[in-house]
C-alpha cells in the first residue's frame, strides 16, 4: 500500500549541527534580506504585531502613571523578540521548500504549534521577562525606593545621581545576564521545535551546548541581534517593521545551514 508523505510533518529527534563560521553568519543574515524582500506582506502582518504591543506597553505606562516601567520593558523587551519571529520562521521554511506562502497554510502551521512543544518554550520566555520585570523593580526600589522623582521623563537627574548610576549599572547587568541565557537557550530550540518532533527541554539543552561550543561567534550574533533590534526600537518602534523580519528569517536560515543533511527518511 502507498503511503502518503505529510510534507509539514515534522521529523524526529535533534540533528547534528556543522561548525558556525562568519561566513554562515553572513548567509543567513543575506537570506534573511532575501526573505523580506519575497514576502513584505507577512513582514508587515507579524512585525506589526510587535510594534503594536511594543506602542500598547508605552502608552499603558505613560497613562497609569508608571512610567518608571519603561526602563525595564525597554531591557527587557526584546526578549520577546525570539517568540514573535516564529511566523518568519515559517516564512523561510516554506519558501526553502519550495511551498506556497498561503496565508491559510501559514497560520494553520503556526497554529498547529499549539499542540506540540513550541508553547512550552514559549512559556519560559514569557516567565522569565516576568522574572526580571520582579526583579528591575527590586533593583530600582533597593536604589532609588526613597529618591523624589514624578517619572522618568521629568526626572531623569535623579538617575545621574550616584545611587541612580549604580542602580542602571546593575539593572543592566542582571538583564544582559538574563539575555544571555535567554538566547543561549532559543537560539536554535525555536526553529529546532518548528522543524522537529522533540520535547522543549531536550531542544533547550541542545541551542545552550551548541552557543557553549562556539561562544565567540554565537554570543557576537546575539550581540548583534540585540543591537539591532534595540536601535530598531528607538523610532516609536518603527524599526522593527523591517528589523524583526530580516532577524526572524536570518535565525531560521543559520539554523537550516548549520544543520547537517541526513539520508532520506
Amino acid at each position: 500500500m502507498d503511503s502518503v508523505i505529510d510534507e509539514d510533518a515534522p521529523r524526529q529527534g535533534v540533528p547534528e549541527f556543522a561548525e558556525v563560521s562568519l561566513a554562515t553568519l553572513g548567509k543567513a543574515l543575506r537570506l534573511g534580506f532575501a526573505d523580506l524582500a519575497f514576502a513584505p506582506g507577512f513582514a508587515l502582518v507579524f512585525g506589526g504585531v510587535y510594534v503594536l504591543a511594543g506602542l500598547f506597553l508605552t502608552w499603558l505606562t505613560m497613562a497609569t502613571g508608571t512610567s518608571y516601567w519603561l526602563v525595564l520593558a525597554a531591557i527587557g523587551f526584546p526578549l520577546f523578540s525570539p517568540f514573535a519571529a516564529v511566523g518568519f520562521y515559517e516564512v523561510s521554511r516554506r519558501l526553502e521548500r519550495g511551498q506556497p506562502l498561503d496565508w491559510g497554510q501559514v497560520f494553520s502551521v503556526i497554529l498547529r504549534q499549539s499542540k506540540r512543544q513550541l508553547p512550552s518554550l514559549c512559556a519560559v520566555i514569557v516567565i522569565v521577562f516576568l522574572f526580571w520585570f520582579f526583579l528591575g523593580h527590586m533593583i530600582f526600589a533597593l536604589f532609588l525606593g526613597l529618591s523624589p522623582m514624578t517619572n522618568v521623563s521629568s526626572s531623569l537627574e535623579v538617575f545621574l545621581t550616584p545611587n541612580g548610576l549604580t542602580m542602571l549599572a546593575v539593572g543592566t547587568a542582571v538583564g544582559a545576564g538574563f539575555a544571555i541565557l535567554l538566547y543561549m537557550i532559543t537560539v536554535l530550540a525555536l526553529p529546532l521545535l518548528l522543524d522537529r518532533d522533540v520535547d522543549f527541554v531536550t531542544a533547550m539543552i541542545a541551542s545552550f551546548q551548541y552557543v557553549q561550543a562556539h561562544p565567540v561567534l554565537m554570543l557576537g550574533w546575539g550581540a548583534f541581534l540585540a543591537l539591532v533590534t534595540f536601535v530598531a526600537m528607538l523610532p516609536f518602534f518603527l524599526g522593527l517593521f523591517v528589523a524583526l523580519p530580516v532577524l526572524g528569517h536570518a535565525t531560521w536560515h543559520l539554523y537550516d545551514l548549520l544543520r547537517l543533511p541526513e539520508a532520506p527518511a
